[in-house]
């Protein structure tokens, strides 16, 4: 690889994109492309084998039988653990930050495993879905500013001792445990439970995987006025009184 080239590969489209989450992979190719590198960008479906060599690997939201087809999927080609081993950086978003754990409950109401690429074990609330427009502290570490996005899930998440919280929130649900964590994430792997699509809403994400996959501490500035009205726009809803 050059130094100004970048692979971006889209986890399938065909089964983990119901909630406009292929957006974050529009974000992030845009981003570096304005930066002026060279990005190959790679959809794979859910019959073609996943590619070890990508830089930044993307994965959406998705009903619950496309989430264990998915998972069954990626757990029998294990190019996305290879692709880590590599270290690669890996996004996840709903049921793509589900399958990256040690096991979801799929469909069937059973036990799924997952990829065990995060720390987390995820299990099915029993009361109403976590629906709506989350903001929250973007875990300080990360150097990101505030977390706008909009939850639509049933899941609870607990995170294991490896495993950092990607966010505390001052509105909405998160993980849905009751302690105010949205998502996880360790060195090189990030999950959410945010649509919007994030990186959308949260474009400097999208140039912080674009700095893990580049071994780079900052990036050529952008014209971000266009992303930061749109933030602005959503934060100020969510803010609003019910």
């Amino acid at each position: 690889m050059s130094d100004n080239s970048l692979r971006l590969v889209w986890i399938y489209p065909d089964l983990l994109s119901t909630y406009g989450d292929q957006g974050n992979a529009l974000v992030v190719e845009r981003r570096a492309r304005q930066r002026g590198l060279d990005v190959a960008r790679l959809d794979v479906r859910s019959d073609q084998p996943i590619p070890t060599s990508g830089d930044i690997y993307l994965i959406g939201g998705g009903e619950d039988r496309p989430q264990r087809l998915a998972a069954e999927r990626l757990r029998r080609d294990g190019g996305l653990h290879r692709a880590v081993g590599n270290g690669a950086i890996v996004f996840s978003v709903c049921a793509g930050y589900q399958i990256l754990g040690h096991e979801f409950i799929n469909d069937l109401g059973q036990r799924e495993p997952g990829l065990g690429l995060l720390d987390v074990v995820s299990t099915r609330g029993e009361g109403e879905r976590c629906v709506g427009d989350v903001l929250g502290d973007i875990d300080s570490p990360l150097g990101l500013p505030q977390l706008t996005g909009f939850e639509n899930h049933q899941g609870i998440t607990h995170l294991g001792p490896t495993a950092r919280p990607f966010a505390q929130v001052r509105l909405g649900k998160g993980n849905g445990t009751g302690d105010g964590t949205e998502g996880a994430y360790n060195d090189t792997v990030f999950g959410t439970y945010m649509h919007g699509p994030v990186l959308a809403r949260n474009p400097l994400i999208a140039d912080l995987l674009l700095k893990l996959a580049l071994d780079v501490n900052a990036l050529p500035p952008i014209d971000d006025r266009w992303y930061e009205a749109l933030r602005a726009e959503r934060i100020a809803a969510a803010q609003q009184p019910a």
